[in-house]
C-alpha cells in the first residue's frame, strides 16, 4: 500500500465532508460560546457584573481577568481530554465537551447582577468561565484530529482548515446576535436582559452540534492504535508525549505565541480601543467586526488549500513577519474613525492571523504519532494561551489606561512575532506527510530505545 493510501482517508468525499461537518458544527458552537463571553466582557460584564470604580478601564480590565480564567483552565482541559481522547476516542470526548461548554454558557445568561448579589456575581462568573475553559481545552484537539486522521496526505491542510474556520464562524455568530440585540433594543434593555438571550440561544446550536457528532466515527488509523493502547502494548498521554516528543511540544507552543496574541488584539482589544478610547457607537463597532469575521472565515479556507500546494512553512513565516507590523498601522488607522478604514485594518490583521492559524492543525497533527496525538496537539495549543491570548487584552487595556497610547502594545506584538518566527524557521516542512509513516517511525524509535535500555 502506498504512503498516500495508507493515511486511511476515505476515497468517498461525502464521508470526509460529513466528518468535517461534525467537527465544524461543534467547533462553531464552542467558539460561539467562548467569544460571546469575550465580546460581552468588553461591552456588558464590565457594567452589570463588576463593581463600579469610577474608571471605565478598571471594569474592563476586571472583566478581561475573568475572561483569562478560561485560558488558565484550557491546559487542564487539554490534559484531561487529551488523555481521554487518546484512550477512549475522539468522537466520545467531543460529545462530552460540547455539552459541558453549552451548560456553562447557558448558566452565564442566568447570572444575577452585581447590584443584586454583590461580589457573588463575578465569583459565579469565574466558576462558569473555568468550566467553559476546561471544555474548550479538550475541544480543539479532538475536532481537528477527527478530520486530520480521515484526510488524504495531500489534502490534510485543506480539510483541517474547516474546523479552524469554525472559530470566526462562531465569533461571527456571536457578534451578529449581539449586534442584533444592541441594534434593536435600547441601551437600558440590552444591559438589563438583551445580552442574556445571546447566551441562552447557544442551547439550540448545542443540540444540533451534539446530534451531528453522533453520526460519525473515529478514523481507522486511530481504531488500530486504540486496540494496542487498550491491551497495554502502547503507552500514551501527556507525560509520554512530553517525555518522547519535547521538541514537538515546544515548537507547537512557539508557533502559537504570536498567532494567539494577534487574534485577541484584533477581535477583543480593538473593541475596547474603538468603544472606550475613541467613544464610537457599539452597534457600528459590532457591525464592522462581524464583517471582518466573515472575511476571516473565507481566508482561512483559502490558506488551507495553499498550505497543501506550497507548504506549511512559507505561509507561517510570512504570517509571523506580517503580524509584527499590524499594530503600527492599525491603530493610527482606527484613529480616523472611518468605518471602512477600520474594516480594512481588521481584515488585514485577520489575514495575517489566518496565514498562521489555518495551517496549525495540519502541522501539529504531523508532529506526533497517533498514540499520543490528541495529548500532543492539545498541550501544544492550549498551554501557550495562558501567557498569550489570556494576557493580551489585559496588558493592552492596562497600557492604554496608564499611557493613553497603543505603542506598548505594538512593541509587545513585535516581540511575540519574533518568537513565533524563530519557531517557524525551525519547523520541518511536513506537506504530504503520511500519518502511518509517522507511526512507523515512532515504533522504530521505541524499539531502538528499548534496545538501549537492555
Amino acid at each position: 500500500m502506498s504512503a498516500q493510501q495508507s493515511t486511511t482517508a476515505p476515497e468517498d468525499r461525502s464521508l470526509i465532508r460529513r466528518i468535517v461537518a461534525a467537527s465544524m458544527a461543534g467547533t462553531v458552537v464552542e467558539w460561539y460560546d467562548f467569544f460571546l463571553y469575550a465580546t460581552a466582557s468588553a461591552l456588558v460584564f464590565n457594567k452589570v457584573l463588576m463593581p463600579e470604580t469610577g474608571n471605565e478601564y478598571d471594569a474592563i480590565i476586571a472583566a478581561f481577568v475573568t475572561y483569562a480564567v478560561g485560558f488558565l483552565a484550557r491546559p487542564l482541559g487539554g490534559v484531561i481530554f487529551g488523555h481521554l481522547g487518546d484512550k477512549l476516542g475522539r468522537k466520545h470526548t467531543l460529545q462530552f465537551t460540547i455539552l459541558l461548554i453549552g451548560a456553562a454558557t447557558v448558566l452565564m445568561g442566568c447570572l444575577p447582577t452585581f447590584q443584586q448579589v454583590g461580589f457573588l456575581a463575578p465569583a459565579l462568573l469565574v466558576i462558569l468561565r473555568f468550566v467553559q475553559g476546561v471544555a474548550l481545552g479538550g475541544e480543539w484537539g479532538g475536532a481537528v484530529l477527527l478530520v486530520a486522521e480521515h484526510s488524504k496526505d495531500d489534502e490534510r491542510a485543506r480539510w483541517t482548515a474547516w474546523p479552524q474556520a469554525g472559530v470566526p464562524g462562531g465569533n461571527l455568530l456571536a457578534t451578529v446576535v449581539l449586534y442584533t440585540m444592541s441594534g434593536t433594543l435600547s441601551d437600558a434593555a440590552f444591559l438589563a436582559w438583551g445580552w442574556r438571550v445571546a447566551f441562552w440561544l447557544s442551547a439550540v446550536v448545542i443540540v444540533i452540534g451534539y446530534y451531528v457528532r453522533t453520526r460519525v466515527s473515529d478514523a481507522p488509523i486511530y481504531e488500530e492504535t486504540k486496540a494496542e493502547i487498550s491491551d497495554g502494548t502502547k503507552s500514551y498521554g501527556v507525560l509520554e508525549v512530553i517525555r518522547r516528543y519535547p521538541r514537538g511540544v515546544l515548537t507547537g507552543m512557539g508557533l502559537r505565541f504570536a498567532e494567539n496574541i494577534l487574534y485577541y488584539l484584533v477581535v477583543s482589544f480593538s473593541i475596547v480601543y474603538l468603544g472606550t478610547a475613541l467613544g464610537m457607537d457599539t452597534t457600528g463597532i459590532l457591525g464592522v467586526v462581524a464583517a471582518a469575521h466573515a472575511f476571516h472565515f473565507v481566508v482561512i479556507l483559502v490558506v488551507g488549500r495553499l498550505a497543501d500546494s506550497i507548504g506549511r512553512k512559507p505561509l507561517y513565516v510570512a504570517g509571523a513577519i506580517l503580524g509584527a507590523t499590524w499594530c503600527w498601522f492599525a491603530f493610527p488607522a482606527m484613529d480616523t474613525r472611518n468605518m471602512w478604514v477600520i474594516l480594512a485594518v481588521l481584515m488585514a490583521g485577520l489575514l495575517f492571523h489566518a496565514m498562521m492559524y489555518a495551517v496549525q492543525p495540519a502541522i501539529m497533527s504531523e508532529m506526533f504519532p497517533t498514540r499520543m496525538r490528541y495529548s500532543g496537539v492539545s498541550i501544544s495549543y492550549q498551554v501557550t494561551s495562558i501567557v498569550a491570548g489570556s494576557l493580551a487584552p489585559i496588558l493592552a487595556t492596562t497600557w492604554l489606561k496608564n499611557t493613553g497610547s497603543w505603542w506598548p502594545t505594538a512593541v509587545y506584538m513585535a516581540i511575540a512575532a519574533a518568537i513565533t518566527l524563530v519557531a517557524a524557521l525551525a519547523l520541518r516542512e511536513t506537506r504530504g506527510a503520511s500519518l502511518h509513516a509517522l507511526d512507523a517511525e515512532d515504533q522504530a524509535r521505541e524499539r531502538a530505545l528499548a534496545l538501549q535500555d537492555d
